[in-house]
């Protein structure tokens, strides 16, 4: 199951509250900004700075 269109245009980074995009898979949601990427496990994106990963990883 995806990410619904709806979710995806209210969800911000929880760090710079700027967008967040889906990577093509929708397994990342990803900042920009703030160069981070945040895992989407079972379909809930885990909206957690400390949980997010650098996007060189």
């Amino acid at each position: 199951m995806a990410l619904a269109p709806e979710l995806l245009k209210i969800l911000a980074c929880p760090q710079c509250k700027g967008p967040v995009e889906p990577t093509p898979d929708q397994g990342w949601l990803l900042c920009r900004v703030c160069k981070l990427k945040y895992e989407v496990r079972d379909d809930i994106p885990v909206m957690l700075v400390e949980e997010a990963q650098p996007l060189d990883q």
